[in-house]
């Protein structure tokens, strides 16, 4: 069976790939059983070094606090940077030079500063400038420079999720009558979420793990942070860091099902053709039509109609 875009395997492709599967598989168990013969024989899976983290303390002190903190610095900065990297996006596309330009300079400003230098910068500007107490400014630090940076590389995905979609759905707009800001919100905008999704996804993924840089740099106490605390006084340092890796991974991997989960669902609904009628739906249309309100008899006849 062959299509367009591809061609089943013969016998010679199939052996191949299942040569190609073993060895690859082989290689990775291979690589595992390395990984677990350095550790074991370094001594660092014995009992003793895994054990805290069988206790509610290690959690409850360490893990789980700087776990909020970041969740919390996370979810402040996606719930910011995502309608300013919109609102940058869709102002990149405007056809008034005084908007496009301005915004265009803003986005590639900001895209082109490391975030790590955006977090110096707002630790720096919140030290010397407000009235932020120490304890708060770390996060807000590590908030601004996320926002920062990930509205700019946002900004670059609304427009060219936007710009993806053919322009034939710009023209239908304005032949009906629609005005550009109609147009976008209810034409364009709908359509792009879709195509822009696994990208917008990615970045917020990065933003979850760019917390941790705020750990290293200013002192804020997200899960990183917390996992170096905990192992100086438990000395688990290389335990500490594998259980920490499991929770980015988890934390990561729980924000990618949802948004699969959510782009699924948003392809389902727009294969959608309408709404379902019912069987009295059906006849009452039936009987309508035969009755003459599509025909003779609503406007007295199709020339009366007319």
């Amino acid at each position: 069976m062959t299509s367009v875009l591809y061609d089943a395997p013969g016998p010679r492709a199939k052996r191949r790939n299942i040569i190609l599967s073993v060895v690859f598989f082989v290689l990775l168990a291979l690589l595992a059983w390395w990984i677990y013969k350095t550790l074991d024989d370094k001594g660092q899976l014995e009992w003793a070094l895994w054990e805290p983290f069988t206790e509610s303390e290690a959690w409850t002190t360490y893990l789980l606090p700087g776990l909020a903190n970041t969740l919390k610095a996370a979810g402040l900065s996606m719930i910011i940077a995502l309608p300013l990297g919109a609102f940058f996006g869709i102002a990149r596309l405007s056809d008034h030079r005084w908007v496009r330009i301005p915004a265009g300079a803003v986005v590639e400003f900001f895209r082109a500063i490391p975030v790590l230098l955006l977090m110096l910068f707002a630790n720096q500007f919140y030290s010397s400038y407000t009235d932020v107490s120490s304890e708060d400014r770390p996060l807000y630090a590590v908030v601004t420079g996320l926002v920062l940076y990930n509205a700019s590389v946002l900004a670059e995905i609304v427009k060219a999720g936007i710009l993806s979609l053919p322009k034939g759905q710009t023209e239908a707009a304005q032949a009906i009558g629609l005005r550009k800001g109609q147009t976008m919100t209810s034409v364009l905008l709908p359509q792009a979420v879709t195509a822009m999704l696994p990208a917008i996804v990615s970045q917020l993924v990065v933003i979850v793990k760019d917390t941790a840089l705020g750990g290293v740099m200013i002192g804020f106490t997200e899960l990183l942070n917390s996992r170096g605390t905990m192992a100086a006084f438990y000395a688990t340092v290389i335990p500490s860091f594998i259980v920490v890796a499991a929770i980015y991974i988890v934390l990561n991997f729980i924000l990618t099902s949802f948004a699969g989960w959510l782009e699924q669902r948003l392809r389902r609904s727009k294969r959608s053709t309408g709404a379902v009628l019912g069987k009295d739906d059906v006849e009452e249309l039936n009987a309508a039509e035969v009755g003459g309100s599509y025909g003779t008899g609503a406007g007295g006849g199709f020339g009366g109609g007319i």
